[in-house]
């Protein structure tokens, strides 16, 4: 399948399965009203009340609704942000991370003072101020195969702010197999993508990749970096289409993926079919429960012994006279904010562009490699190792890890 410069399916002419798959349609509303609504409500939500769209049938809903959000960051600061402000009376957060600085030019959730706090928290904090009516439920843990299902089971809908493939295809398969829908969203550079997920009416995520990138192919938001307010963006789009699905309004973006390029400030759509072969939703469908571990499925492969060296390990080798070059595989832009002593830069595409590079490095020193947190130096590793240079290892963790348990004093990113 053609993929254009997202890693998204090309534009394609509509064909005649598209009146039926990937045309715009509206949905019956997910939710049933909920009580009457109080003085206190209908004083906070009349702007919303005045469109005979939602109307007090339509917000009875939102009151009744509970929204399950996958993630506090930069795409759940926006959606949280915004379904609390509609008047969504439950919103459950599920995220294992505390604030760090690095986060809050795009995770508006959270604020200075919230450095070192559980996004959890932080976000409980901050939708209660945006409106004390609605309840929030955190779920400061990962969500991972033992309780997607217990978690998902107890909402109406979920909404994907994560960003990495494991997380996004385990949201997907509990949600197809729970009968849920959801809204996805992802964000990269300067472009964003948004859908609407549900087997019942149309195409899982599955059915627009069937198979995940190989580690390293898709960068994610910390190698590729993230303009912040494209964040805010593809949120409200979510957030849009949270209320639409709740409300039963409009027509959602079931069968359709929203591609946004914010340097061109232009949004086109490109319509989406279910996949006959899907192994989930398909006809023929051979998954009929959770994989056991995603991150393999992915292709996220624990290290081999003798491949990785701990930064603790690094450090007692250099301060025992050790002279290992340490080579750095990430942009120039990374090194100059904060690199190693002593470390050398080679980038990783020019390293695997042009594997005679591996020559130029001395053969009487052993080779560390590092990158951020560890994902393009196994794949320099590998580059190195069939180069024959088979003493070479990885950092484990990267310079996040040396970060924190070596040398706290360098700066984050």
């Amino acid at each position: 399948m053609a993929r254009d410069a997202a890693g998204v399916p090309a534009a394609r002419q509509p064909g005649p399965r598209d009146r039926r798959e990937g045309a715009a349609m509206a949905l019956p509303a997910l939710v049933a009203p909920g009580a009457a609504l109080t003085a206190a409500e209908r004083r906070r939500y009349a702007r919303q009340l005045t469109l005979a769209e939602v109307g007090e049938v339509g917000q009875r809903r939102l009151k009744n609704a509970r929204v399950l959000c996958v993630g506090a960051g930069g795409l759940g600061s926006p959606v949280l942000l915004y379904l609390a402000a509609a008047g969504v009376g439950t919103i459950g957060v599920v995220d294992p991370d505390t604030v760090d600085e690095s986060n809050l030019h795009r995770q508006v959730l959270h604020g200075q003072g919230d450095i070192g706090r559980a996004k959890t928290a932080s976000a409980a904090a901050a939708l209660a101020a945006v409106n004390p009516l609605v309840r929030v439920e955190p779920h400061p843990t990962t969500l991972d195969v033992g309780n997607a299902r217990d978690l998902f089971a107890g909402y109406d809908l979920v909404v994907d702010g994560t960003d990495n493939f494991a997380t996004r295809y385990l949201v997907n398969d509990a949600a197809v197999l729970l009968g849920k829908p959801y809204v996805w969203g992802s964000v990269l550079r300067f472009d964003g993508q948004a859908s609407v997920f549900w087997a019942a009416h149309g195409p899982c995520y599955r059915c627009l990749y069937p198979e995940p990138p190989a580690p390293g192919d898709a960068p994610s938001c910390a190698e590729g970096g993230v303009l912040g307010v494209l964040c805010a963006a593809v949120g409200a789009v979510q957030a849009t289409e949270a209320v639409k699905l709740v409300t039963g309004i409009g027509e959602p973006l079931v069968g359709r993926l929203l591609l946004h390029d914010a340097l061109r400030m232009q949004q086109r759509t490109v319509a989406l079919r279910r996949d006959p072969d899907c192994v989930l939703c398909g006809p023929r469908a051979t998954q009929r429960d959770l994989l056991a571990d995603y991150a393999y499925f992915c292709g996220v492969r624990p290290a081999a012994a003798g491949d990785t060296i701990s930064p603790a390990a690094l450090r007692d080798l250099r301060a025992a006279g050790g002279d290992p070059l340490v080579l750095d595989v990430r942009e120039p832009w990374e090194h100059e904010l904060v690199r190693l002593a002593g470390s050398v830069l080679l980038p990783l595409d020019r390293l695997l562009a042009d594997p005679a590079r591996v020559a130029e490095l001395p053969a009487d020193r052993r080779v560390v490699v590092h990158c951020k947190s560890g994902a393009r130096s196994a794949r320099a590793l590998a580059a190195l190792r069939a180069a024959g240079r088979t003493d070479a290892v990885h950092l484990d963790g990267g310079i996040l890890a040396w970060i924190r348990d070596v040398d706290p004093t360098l700066p984050g990113y």
